[in-house]
């Protein structure tokens, strides 16, 4: 075990009908001027938006809007955001939706609390942040767990990159969270939410050392939760109880709890996935478990024990076979769980098929933004990143 440091300050309600209390809520974190940042009509056109708008209006919080949040958020609505908020003199940006319009509000975050400088530097690795406006958010799609991470992925549409950003100052402050919301959510954005989900705990799973028993078993029971409701969902969408175990896993997956002690994070499936995302705008969840398999196959002989007690301890192999079969058998069993709630396992199948060229491009592109290399299941490096590519296709 290593020894580590766990910083989850943000507050969380969690229930039916919670978005009702939103005015309230925010009024006693100290301030009376919002912008309420959110995607598309779906808040609109299910009253969400109105009733939040609403609940804001009865505690007396003065707001504003801003929409058009779209999946792989844009560089481009944060500068709009950013200055809207400035205009309307917002001491709070209060995201409506999900990961995408959450990542976009911590960004207009981080700009508006240090107006001298380009906020797309962070991204760009060439500067740390000095700090970043609070955030709050609405809850309406479980995924990404940005509603308690401490990152943010924002794609610049000028240059096609699509870059993450990690730094504690940007946690929200207020988290309000009602399983019923996600009951409308087509089915591939759920499986997709899902997916994302497990591979949040599974880039911190996948390490070489440092293991923790308590955190490998809450990972472990996490995923298995996290399958065994998808399946629900897949085929009763409206099941309450499956809705609200799968949001609150999106929440824990992504707040560092799952990775407690290890010796790092992986993320190199997301680092692929993000360049897929930049270059064809693919969506998140569908775009990791297009990649995934092919990375742990790439991989698994350099992370054999873990990948072996993945296979026993999450996807149910038995015991009986050799380590190397074991971990194949494991892999093979997610990858058939992908099928399984109808995401793609192939770039084919995501319907791509990025061309030689686009694959250097993409490698090129992850390595760099990675400093070089990336993983700590194995150390890959801008010749690795193309061949998963390729072994994706």
């Amino acid at each position: 075990m290593f020894d580590f440091e766990y910083y989850a300050p943000t507050r969380v309600v969690f229930g039916r009908g919670v978005e009702a209390r939103s005015g309230q809520l925010i009024k006693e974190l100290g301030v009376s001027r919002v912008l309420i940042h959110y995607g598309g009509g779906s808040v609109v056109r299910s009253g969400l938006l109105e009733r939040v708008s609403a609940s804001l209006d009865e505690a007396g919080i003065a707001h504003t809007q801003l929409g058009g949040v779209v999946p792989n958020p844009r560089l481009s609505k944060v500068r709009e955001g950013v200055e809207l908020a400035r205009q309307f003199g917002a001491e709070l940006i209060l995201a409506v939706g999900g990961g995408s319009v959450i990542d976009s509000s911590k960004a207009i975050g981080y700009a508006l609390a240090d107006p001298e400088h380009d906020v797309w530097d962070l991204y760009d690795r060439k500067r740390t942040a000095i700090g970043c406006f609070p955030v709050a958010c609405v809850l309406t799609i479980a995924a990404a767990g940005s509603e308690m991470s401490n990152s943010s992925v924002i794609t610049n549409e000028e240059t096609g990159e699509k870059r993450g950003y990690r730094d504690n100052k940007c946690r929200l402050k207020l988290a309000i969270m009602n399983p019923e919301l996600t009951t409308t959510l087509p089915a591939y954005q759920t499986a997709a939410g899902c997916t994302d989900i497990m591979m949040h705990t599974l880039e911190r799973y996948f390490t070489q050392g440092g293991n923790m028993e308590l955190t490998d078993q809450f990972a472990e029971g996490l995923l298995r939760t996290v399958m065994k409701n998808a399946l629900i969902l897949r085929d009763d969408p409206t099941n309450y109880g499956a809705r609200a175990e799968v949001m609150w896993a999106s929440s824990l997956s992504h707040n560092d709890l799952t990775g407690l002690g290890a010796d790092g994070m992986d993320f190199v499936s997301h680092g692929l996935e993000h360049e897929l995302g930049g270059m064809f705008d693919v969506t998140h969840g569908a775009g990791l478990s297009a990649v995934w398999p092919s990375w742990a196959r790439y991989v698994y002989k350099d992370c054999l024990p873990r990948f072996v007690r993945f296979a026993r301890n999450v996807m149910g192999v038995e015991p009986g076979m050799l380590d190397e079969e074991t971990a194949l058998t494991g892999i093979a069993a997610l990858e058939d769980f992908f099928r399984a709630i109808r995401m793609p396992v192939t770039l084919k199948e995501l319907g791509i098929q990025p061309t030689e060229e686009q694959i250097l491009a993409m490698a090129a592109s992850c390595a760099k933004g990675s400093g070089g290399k990336k993983g700590t299941a194995k150390l890959l490096y801008e010749p690795d990143m193309a061949a998963i590519y390729r072994m994706a296709l």
